[in-house]
């Protein structure tokens, strides 16, 4: 993990570790850099699909429960209308759609980010309680594939206040 004191240091050390070829890292800073997303690599996210399958399952369920509790469960004829007059369902299919695409977000954001985490091995470096103050950290993952001996001379070129190796 290296440790810089400027966040333009930081976008220009991601930069050159991804273009090094090191997929598996991640920045930590006390606030959102928006060009640090593009230079760690970090481009798609799984979220708008577990979004929109959601959605899809919410919108089928409400209607079909609609459905069948006017056809099947409590079948009523009032005023002479037909047992599945879709018009009156579409106000439960709707907040169905809504309800199940918003908890779908939730959840998937959660699973995704690998959340919740309460403890992670990068709080056992003794100035990373800085990083949500005042410092910005790049942290190589040994799961990378191009992770070896060389990354921590690696790091040391970019410039970093300080290379630490992060303990489990």
């Amino acid at each position: 993990m290296a440790e810089f004191e400027e966040p333009t240091d930081l976008v220009n050390a991601a930069r050159s570790a991804h273009d090094e070829g090191y997929r598996r890292m991640d920045a930590y800073s006390p606030f959102p850099i928006e060009e640090l997303t593009d230079a760690i690599g970090f481009h798609h996210t799984k979220l708008p699909l577990i979004v929109l399958i959601g959605g899809i399952v919410g919108c089928l369920g409400g209607f079909a429960l609609c459905y069948w509790v006017s056809t099947t469960a409590y079948p009523l004829n009032i005023a002479g209308r037909p047992l599945n007059s879709w018009p009156a369902f579409i106000p439960v299919t709707f907040e169905c759609t809504i309800l199940l695409a918003a908890l779908a977000a939730v959840f998937g954001m959660l699973a995704l980010n690998g959340l919740p985490q309460p403890y992670h091995p990068v709080f056992n470096v003794p100035s990373f309680d800085q990083a949500s103050r005042n410092r910005f950290f790049l942290c190589i993952e040994s799961a990378d594939p191009k992770f070896d001996e060389t990354t921590r001379e690696f790091l040391e070129t970019l410039g970093p206040k300080e290379v630490t190796e992060v303990e489990y």
